[in-house]
């Protein structure tokens, strides 16, 4: 199976791809949160909708083992909806997402000046790639990286473009919400404080927000990190595609030694 994800009815089955740099028995942050992205844009709409907001909660490492998918939508309105996306793993419950769509508004067409600024740092096609034949994990192996400011995973407010190069779920295609939110979970290896070396900073959720509906391929993340005294950190980003900035992501840091 090429894709990170095979979905029959509410089973899933996670492939080999799905691993992450911090355990290789456990999943990437960008897999499971894309497949909530997924199951969360197929829920029915009363009226054309699309996703604003994107909050997902990794209440426990996501292993490499079947899981199950549970949607379940908390409030349905005329401008508005907001769904529940769960993935357990057996009983447990691994990942807990919210998602809130609002609805389209084709002839809105707000004044210039109250949309983001252009990207102010090179595309894609004019930054450095990243090598990939040393890549931290399965699912980076399955990534294009480009720097566009600073470096992947090395230290600094970096700006690096993110594009995914194999199918999320099996026979679906990649929407841009899905590489938006698959790209997004960078945050901590792009805006870079402490040496992966001597430190873990893994993130306990991902939460993103869209001004827009993101367009190509390709999802910059301008992002920086801090880390407080105690344990805690916090990582973000700037959004950006072809067209400009469209959204920021947050995550929020489990901070420790090795």
């Amino acid at each position: 199976m090429d894709a990170i994800f095979r979905v029959e009815g509410t089973r899933v089955t996670p492939s080999p791809y799905a691993a992450g740099p911090w355990d290789p028995t456990m999943q990437h942050g960008s897999a499971p949160s894309s497949l909530v992205a997924w199951a969360a844009e197929a829920i029915p709409t009363p009226a054309p909708m699309r996703v604003a907001r994107l909050t997902i909660d990794l209440m426990r490492p996501v292993p490499l083992t079947p899981l199950s998918i549970e949607t379940e939508v908390l409030r349905e309105g005329r401008k508005i909806q907001l769904s529940e996306v769960r993935l357990r793993a057996g009983d447990t419950l691994v990942v807990q997402g919210t998602v809130l769509k609002i609805r389209c508004e084709p002839e809105l067409a707000p004044p210039a000046e109250a949309c983001a600024a252009p990207i102010a740092v090179p595309g894609p096609d004019q930054s450095e790639p990243n090598d990939q034949t040393s890549a931290s994990s399965a699912f980076v192996s399955g990534m294009s990286i480009r720097a566009a400011r600073g470096r992947f995973a090395k230290a600094g407010q970096n700006a690096i473009w993110y594009r995914v190069n194999r199918p999320l779920v099996e026979g679906a295609a990649v929407s841009p919400v899905m590489r938006a939110v698959a790209a997004s979970d960078f945050c901590n290896a792009t805006g870079v404080v402490l040496d992966f070396r001597k430190w873990t900073f893994i993130n306990a959720d991902l939460t993103i927000s869209l001004a827009r509906q993101p367009v190509g391929e390709w999802i910059l993340l301008d992002a920086e990190t801090w880390v407080g005294p105690d344990g805690a950190g916090l990582a973000t980003a700037r959004l950006g595609d072809s067209a400009g900035y469209f959204g920021r992501a947050i995550q929020s840091l489990v901070v420790a030694r090795r």
